[in-house]
């Protein structure tokens, strides 16, 4: 060879190398990243994390790429083989880059047939390290033409190093759980359960070359929109297996003639979206993740909860049940009325501009229109057409902005926690009425007025400095003057009937009455500083303002803390935090955090026992605020439910809380804007809203052998009570309790500041 063309050659050969080098190590930043060899040898992609239920039943996942890992050994071969015969047929014989196919593939270009090259392990170095990314390509792409020749290099250098670190098994491994099928729908083992409903290990062969069909192109070639094309496309993957004699003629033109047999799993995708248990589990884990370094949507763990599916589906029922027939009642009580008043019952002005322009859309229009109102108004007031949610399901309407603000205002919203204080367990969590249309969490996001479920704390404050169940007190009009901010003021508290009966009662009959008077004074007697003192104790972690009204549930409290701090009594006085997580593990199944109860002693078990027997108040005293849950079938089998209802100025809050031998449940029920609500007591107390809820879910719960709450009474004293507290109340002539009118009975109210 002449030495001319030997010098030219080694010029060439020196310019490649040099060319390589510069890209390799990012020569003055202008090539961009390129994974390096530590990257190399401890690949990552993003997996999801899967949430479960106590039982091991799926409830959820978190993910930016929905993919779920496998091992070779469960990859079937006619997967493997529709893949080598279609996308690189000399997988096994080339070294990360088949000169043979680029060569063929210039001279097809060449002469107008493009035909790709890139090999399996060129495909996996731009799925798995992004290798066409801007971060990727530096400051050179800026520079026309010359991107596409940079980020191709990179293919091949990344190529070369990948078949040098892995086997042929590994890579094809690695390519086959990280390339996409659509969908939002990454790697070989999701896609076989989203398309077919079963793993890849049960695929047939056309089941297999229509997966690896639509490698080519997920949206042309994806089987639910375009079922013909991706026919066509799975029967060039059979055709491919035939001429690399995967399979044979006629298994090939049996195969051809095969119509598609999709089998969707739909619930794959109602996993992938938000739910109120999914978010909370998101923010229950939050710090953990933080503090170890977790990422909850790509490191793929498997988290488990103390949620019981049964108990879970039976309180979503028994909310949905009532709650479509409070919303009826809510729509008759104001027919074609406005519901949002002020306390006077006055229309609030200008209600929806104001939520209106809370909206992003309402900060987008004043940059479109420069803050001209007339203007965004006039966009705002535009009709189009949109899916509302209703009881009945999704509706189709003709709304603008200012109609669907009206529309869903006035739907009533609730939430409802059940947890089992001993073990910390959360076993039901429902954040509101229905989240693809509510995202607001009512369990622990939202903090409404307490109204008399916070009068136990009152009650408990005094048991546990002296007082017993029997002490009396005169029902009677009363006066407390006190001081706030430095200037002295007084207040006057009202009963829910306007009417002081002037009797004396025990603590027990006041507070099963839920007696704003009694309560008042009793505060005043223990120091509504004390009170606070106590609740925060149990487990309220919310701000509580230090005043006289402060047991008639002055304060917004959440459900999640009210559950908590009433979990204390059954739990023989030990504040137990709610549980929800209880262990994670890692994508193989290895366990790397367990999560035990928390707990700490806060009251005596004495002051425990106390504070149950006066809960049974609500049910045993005469005109004890409990009692509408007589319509329920609840009381065989001695069964006892101790409880509390609860109602907020203007009827804005309906609440109960719920004792059982087994559970502790809060159950909220309101809308999202405090002004909006039912005008009178007839509708809108805490026994007419909220306690049909807990109601109808503990009468399922008793029905279902497999929910394991069973029938009972409450526990008997666990140590020797030294106060007196059997002190039996005036008792009406007797009822028969299986007729008892839920309008006849004394119905709880708090009248506040």
């Amino acid at each position: 060879m002449d030495k001319a063309w030997i010098r030219l050659l080694y010029l060439v050969c020196r310019v490649v190398a040099i060319y390589f080098l510069l890209i390799e190590i990012n020569f003055l930043w202008l090539f961009g990243y390129s994974p390096s060899i530590v990257e190399l040898k401890n690949p990552s992609y993003t997996v999801a994390s899967e949430v479960y239920a106590s039982d091991g039943s799926l409830l959820g996942r978190y993910y930016r790429e929905n993919r779920s890992p496998i091992k070779y050994e469960e990859i079937p071969q006619n997967l493997i083989d529709a893949l080598v015969a279609t996308e690189d047929v000399r997988f096994y014989k080339h070294h990360g880059i088949d000169f043979q196919s680029l060569l063929s593939s210039v001279y097809s270009t060449a002469t107008g047939d493009k035909r790709g090259a890139s090999t399996i392990t060129q495909q996996l170095a731009k799925n798995l390290y992004r290798t066409r990314s801007k971060s990727s390509q530096g400051l050179i792409r800026f520079i026309p033409g010359l991107s596409t020749a940079i980020y191709k290099t990179k293919e091949w250098l990344t190529a070369l190093k990948l078949e040098l670190l892995y086997t042929k098994r590994e890579i094809l491994e690695m390519y086959l759980n990280t390339v996409g099928f659509g969908n939002n729908t990454f790697g070989i083992k999701v896609a076989s359960t989203k398309y077919f409903s079963k793993n890849p290990d049960k695929l047939k062969d056309e089941e297999a070359a229509l997966l690896i069909g639509m490698l080519k192109a997920t949206s042309t070639f994806n089987p639910i929109n375009n079922p013909e094309k991706a026919k066509e496309r799975r029967n060039v993957v059979l055709s491919q297996m035939y001429k690399s004699g995967f399979i044979t003629k006629k298994e090939y033109n049996r195969l051809i003639k095969k119509e598609l047999r999709l089998t969707i799993t739909e619930d794959d995708e109602d996993l992938s979206k938000d739910s109120y248990i999914r978010t909370a589990v998101a923010n229950y884990l939050k710090e953990w993740c933080e503090d170890n370094d977790v990422d909850l949507y790509a490191d793929g763990l498997k988290i488990y909860t103390s949620i019981d599916p049964i108990i879970q589906k039976h309180a979503e029922e028994a909310m949905k049940e009532w709650m479509k027939t409070l919303q009826k009642r809510f729509q008759n009580h104001w027919q074609n009325d406005v519901p949002w008043r002020d306390e006077n019952g006055v229309e609030i002005p200008n209600f929806l501009e104001t939520l209106a322009k809370r909206l992003s859309l309402y900060k987008k229009l004043e940059k479109i229109y420069d803050g001209n109102t007339d203007s965004i108004n006039l966009a705002l007031n535009k009709k189009h057409r949109m899916r509302v949610f209703t009881w009945k399901g999704e509706k189709d309407t003709t709304f603008s902005t200012y109609d669907s603000l009206a529309y869903y205002a006035k739907i009533l919203q609730s939430g409802l926690m059940s947890f089992d204080p001993v073990t910390g367990h959360v076993k039901a969590y429902v954040g509101g009425i229905n989240h693809e249309y509510f995202k607001y969490d009512h369990v622990m996001q939202a903090k409404r007025q307490a109204g008399s479920t916070f009068k136990p704390f009152v009650y408990l404050t005094a048991l546990d400095n002296g007082y017993s169940p029997c002490d009396k007190m005169t029902d009677q009009a009363v006066t407390i003057t006190y001081k706030e901010d430095g200037e002295t003021k007084t207040w006057s508290p009202k009963n829910s009937d306007w009417v002081f009966t002037g009797r004396e009662m025990s603590l027990r009959w006041a507070m099963g009455k839920s007696c704003n008077s009694i309560t008042a004074q009793l505060t005043e007697a223990v120091g509504w500083d004390n009170v606070v003192k106590y609740a925060k104790k149990m487990g309220i972690e919310s701000p509580l303002k230090s005043v006289p009204s402060v047991g008639l549930g002055s304060n917004d409290v959440t459900i999640y803390e009210m559950v908590r701090a009433y979990g204390t009594v059954l739990n023989k006085g030990v504040k137990t935090e709610p549980l929800l997580v209880t262990k994670i593990c890692d994508h193989d199944g290895k366990v790397i955090k367990e999560f035990e109860p928390i707990q700490e002693r806060v009251l005596s078990e004495e002051t425990a026992w106390l504070m149950l027997y006066m809960f049974k108040g609500g049910m045993e005293e005469p005109g004890g605020t409990s009692q509408a849950l007589w319509e329920f079938d609840l009381w065989r089998k001695g069964n006892e439910i101790g409880g509390k209802t609860g109602t907020t100025s203007n009827h804005s809050d309906g609440w109960y809380m719920g004792i059982s031998k087994d559970l502790v449940t809060g159950v909220w029920v309101g809308a999202d804007e405090r002004s909006i609500h039912f005008r009178t007591s007839d509708y809108g107390e805490g026994s007419k809203t909220a306690l049909p809820i807990y109601g109808k879910f503990m009468e399922r719960l008793y029905k279902d052998p497999k929910s394991g709450i069973t029938l009972g009474p409450l526990p008997k004293a666990w140590v020797k009570i030294e106060k007196d507290y059997y002190c039996p109340s005036p008792r009406p002539p007797r009822v028969d309790t299986n007729a008892v009118d839920s309008t006849a009975v004394a119905i709880d109210s708090v009248v506040q500041l």
